[in-house]
């Protein structure tokens, strides 16, 4: 695994702030990076107590894309998940917390490590930072989160709750 840092998109960051466990990301990676597109989207919904959250977590760091081409490669993906692969080249990223299944797959075929949402949860378990997964999952559908059936059973699998 790279020395680089670990490299976020909107999605997780978003999920994890909606039930209250966004300090995971820092108790289990450290930093965090966000290219500036992400923060954009971070901030969209729910903005002043997002705003608020954002400048409260100084281990969150929104950092710019140095290289704008570098974007235009991934044209095809929404702009925060082009940011993030854009950004994890500039830094030799270690690790990206991407939900969306296209972006996923950019980072894979570029060898970056992947994680989402989801694979926080049990990382956190595996490092006892929460007790059960399975609440909190049920917490991220009741704020929205899209889970299918069959990575819920994965999961819960993984975490041994089933």
């Amino acid at each position: 695994m790279a020395d680089g840092p670990v490299i976020a998109n909107n999605t997780p960051l978003a999920a994890l702030w909606a039930i209250g466990q966004l300090d995971l990301l820092e108790s289990l990676f450290g930093e965090i990076l966000i290219p500036q597109e992400v923060a954009n989207e971070f901030l969209t919904t729910e903005a002043p107590e997002r705003q608020r959250d954002l400048h409260a977590a100084p281990w969150l760091k929104i950092m710019p894309v140095r290289e704008r081409r570098r974007v235009l490669a991934y044209s095809s993906l929404d702009l925060g998940e082009a940011e993030v692969l854009a950004l994890a080249e500039e830094t030799n990223a270690r690790l990206l917390v991407i939900d969306e299944n296209r972006g996923r797959r950019f980072a894979r075929r570029l060898g970056f490590p992947v994680t989402g949402t989801l694979g926080v949860l049990l990382l956190a378990k595996e490092h006892r930072l929460v007790e059960r997964v399975g609440p909190l999952i049920e917490d991220l559908q009741r704020v929205g989160l899209y889970l299918t059936p069959n990575l819920i059973a994965k999961v819960l699998s993984l975490a041994n709750e089933t």
